[in-house]
C-alpha cells in the first residue's frame, strides 16, 4: 500500500476542505472549524488567499457562516483581512511561536512537575505503547502518522493529570505551533531526535523523577524554536516581517 506524505497531502486537498458532517455544533462553528483544520494543515498555506466563492461551493453553505467563521479565525490571528485585496491565510509569525512556546512550557512543565509523583503503572504502560507506535511509523516514513500520535503523547501527558480541561488550555497555546511544524514535518532527522526526547521524558517518569522530568520536557520543548529560526532563515517568504 503506497503512503502519503504530508506534501502530497497538501496538494491534493488544495481545492477541497473537509466535509462540515465531519464537524460537530452549528453551521457556522463547523465552517470555522473546516477551515481551521484546513490552515493548520497547510491545505491553505501562509501567504495562500482564501476565496470565499470557491469555499462557499466547496462546502455547500452561503457566505454568512463563511464571514462569521473568517472573522473568528482573524482573531485566532491565522487568516488576515485586507480591505480591498482579500482574505488571506496569515504568514507563521515568530513572536507569535515564542509566546506560543512559553504558554505552552509553562503548562507542561507545570503539568509533568505533578504527574512525576503520581503517574500510575497503567498510565505509563499508555505512554510507552504510544512511543512504541511512533517507532514504527518512523520505520515505515509514516511523518504524518508520526505527527499525530507525537501530539497524542503531548495529550496524554496532560490528560494524565486528571485535569479535565488542561489538554483544552495546552491546544490553545499550541496552535501556533502546530500549523508551523508542519511546514517541517517530512525531516526524518528531526523525527528520530523528538522519539529520543519523548523516550527520556517517559524515562524519567518511570522513575518517578520530577526534577529530571522537568528537565527532559524543557529540553524537547525547547528544541521547536530552535527548528523554527531555522525555518525562517530557509525560506523567509514564510514569515511575516518582524
Amino acid at each position: 500500500m503506497q503512503k502519503t506524505t504530508s506534501s502530497q497531502r497538501r496538494v491534493e486537498g488544495i481545492s477541497g476542505l473537509k466535509p462540515l458532517d465531519e464537524f460537530p455544533g452549528t453551521l457556522a462553528e463547523r465552517v470555522y472549524l473546516s477551515l481551521r483544520a484546513a490552515i493548520l494543515e497547510l491545505v491553505y498555506p501562509p501567504g495562500a488567499p482564501l476565496p470565499k466563492r470557491e469555499i462557499c461551493e466547496t462546502l455547500g453553505v452561503s457566505r454568512s457562516p463563511i464571514s462569521e467563521a473568517i472573522a473568528r479565525l482573524a482573531s485566532d490571528r491565522l487568516v488576515k483581512v485586507v480591505p480591498q485585496a482579500g482574505t488571506f491565510v496569515a504568514r507563521f509569525s515568530m513572536a507569535d511561536i515564542r509566546e506560543a512556546a512559553f504558554i505552552r512550557e509553562a503548562i507542561e512543565v507545570a503539568a509533568i512537575r505533578e504527574l512525576a509523583l503520581k503517574i500510575t503503572d497503567a498510565q505509563l504502560v499508555a505512554l510507552r505503547r504510544n512511543l512504541k507506535v511512533q517507532e514504527a511509523l518512523l520505520i515505515d516514513g509514516d511523518f504524518v502518522g508520526f505527527y499525530q500520535f507525537d501530539l497524542d503523547f503531548h495529550s496524554q501527558l496532560m490528560s494524565c493529570t486528571g485535569y479535565t480541561r488542561l489538554t483544552e488550555f495546552a491546544e490553545i497555546a499550541w496552535v501556533h505551533l502546530r500549523r508551523a511544524r508542519q511546514q517541517i514535518l517530512p525531516e526524518r532527522g528531526r523525527s528520530i531526535v523528538t522519539l529520543g526526547e519523548h523516550l527520556a521524558i517517559l524515562e524519567a517518569l518511570e522513575a518517578r523523577d520530577a526534577m529530571r522530568a522537568e528537565i527532559a520536557l524543557r529540553k524537547h520543548l525547547r528544541q521547536l524554536v530552535k527548528v523554527f529560526r531555522q525555518l525562517q532563515r530557509s525560506q523567509p517568504e514564510l514569515f511575516d516581517l518582524e
